[in-house]
């Protein structure tokens, strides 16, 4: 009979020693082979490489939860965060359980924005319009949000999407209806629009701490997109001044970065797009050529492994790492695939029916959606 429960160390930091690194990698070579086919491995791009050289398959969040669906394996260990976990059970089949090796591992930016909030945002934003926002207003929640969130979307019309196909969400949402709130990220929600010519002034910023998000009702009713005040810490990490500092030393450098960076880092790079975009336009790019990439270091440092023959390097002279991503270790792995041959299972990640439904709706539609 398997039994669930919690491993204790999700407890601990998410930091191990190299003696106990190297007796975690042992254990997982032990176990693994006894799992075969009924265990698939996802690692996420920005998971450490002891862990991720484990992975059955590696991506991004969306692209993994599509990968283990469609795979035989009754159990999913996700090596990435929450909310990952939790589109894995939303896409997945019933019969399969997923599991988070760490429940530290969590991420910022989906915690920004929680359901409470946001039904209070479109309660306040209603009564700013003077009608039901389904009317005037369409939901879009950020891959990055909580399984509660991806819900609410379902339910009021709207859909998920992802950094690769922002744009055409967006384009989407305004042949349905003249507004888009658009949470919890609000750098990717600018940076998109604004490539869109959609003029700043009519891009506003809810504050969900203040009453009808410190905006006036005349903000509300002119805008096109309300964003949330909803940001990723490690793409906060790049600054105007590394782009700076690069194009000196370096002036035949590339400089690529994420949409989830600030606008005016963004604006002054030479390259914008998703994790996977960025990771395509340096795998195409020629011998010798230089790159100073704007997001997570565990992407950038495997990158500058991969292509030797180029020069790939992070845009901050600071580590802009994903902590929460980093508190699944190998010691934590070991944790669960060997609690697995033991018939326990640690850690699985469970959605309410209900919660489930509506988010599938939400992420049906974004497959609609080119990226």
């Amino acid at each position: 009979m398997v039994q669930e429960n919690q491993n204790p160390y999700t407890a601990k930091s998410g930091t191990e020693t190299q003696e106990q690194e190297q007796i975690a990698v042992e254990r997982i070579r032990q176990a693994r082979p006894k799992l075969g086919e009924q265990v698939v491995i996802l690692g996420h791009h920005y998971q450490r490489d002891a862990v991720i050289q484990f992975a059955d398959f590696q991506g991004d969040s969306y692209k993994l939860c599509q990968e283990a669906a469609k795979g035989a394996a009754q159990y999913i260990v996700f090596a990435g965060v929450h909310f990952m976990a939790e589109s894995a059970v939303i896409l997945g089949r019933p019969d399969q359980t997923v599991i988070l090796p760490s429940l530290e591992a969590g991420c910022p930016l989906a915690d920004m924005a929680n359901l409470a909030q946001v039904e209070t945002a479109w309660q306040e934003i209603e009564t700013a319009l003077g009608s039901d926002p389904v009317e005037h207003v369409m939901p879009i929640t950020y891959v990055n949000s909580t399984a509660e969130l991806k819900a609410f979307v379902g339910r009021h019309g709207g859909t998920v999407c992802t950094s690769s196909n922002a744009r055409n969400a967006l384009t989407w949402a305004f042949t349905q209806r003249e507004k888009v709130f658009f949470f919890p990220d609000q750098h990717l929600g600018r940076n998109t629009g604004k490539a869109m010519n959609i003029p700043l002034d009519e891009m506003i910023l809810w504050d969900p701490f203040k009453p009808q998000g410190g905006l006036t009702t005349t903000d509300i009713q002119q805008a096109r997109i309300i964003l949330w005040d909803g940001y990723c810490s490690v793409h906060q990490g790049f600054l105007p001044s590394h782009i700076d500092e690069w194009r000196n030393k370096h002036p035949d450098s590339n400089i690529i970065v994420h949409p989830e960076c600030n606008m005016n880092v963004v604006d002054r790079a030479d390259y914008v797009g998703s994790t996977e975009f960025i990771i395509k336009t340096i795998e195409a790019a020629p011998s010798g050529s230089k790159w100073a990439v704007g997001t997570e270091i565990q992407l950038v440092n495997r990158l500058g492994k991969r292509h030797t023959d180029k020069l790939v390097v992070s845009l901050s002279p600071i580590t802009c790492r994903c902590d929460t991503m980093y508190r699944i270790t190998t010691t934590a792995l070991a944790d669960v695939l060997e609690g697995l041959v033991a018939g326990t299972v640690i850690n699985p990640i469970t959605v309410p029916d209900d919660i489930q439904r509506h988010a599938k709706v939400a992420l049906d539609r974004m497959l609609t959606i080119p990226s």
